[in-house]
């Protein structure tokens, strides 16, 4: 398997992400789409808040 790291900017915000090979796919990292999303000021709480939110209400495990 060959995973490949790079930075992807949107709006002069950096997003990291991983391609898989194997998988033929894109991984993003959830907590740098919220930033750019919501342009919270705390991204990673923001994520952590809506996580539990989202388990409360059974879409995420």
């Amino acid at each position: 398997m060959v995973k490949q790291n790079t930075i992807k900017v949107f709006e002069e915000k950096s997003v990291r992400t991983v391609w898989d090979s194997d998988k033929g796919g894109w991984y993003f990292s959830i907590v740098d789409v919220v930033e750019v999303l919501t342009d919270s000021p705390n991204p990673r709480k923001y994520w952590s808040v809506l996580k539990t939110r989202l388990k409360k209400e059974g879409i995420v495990s």
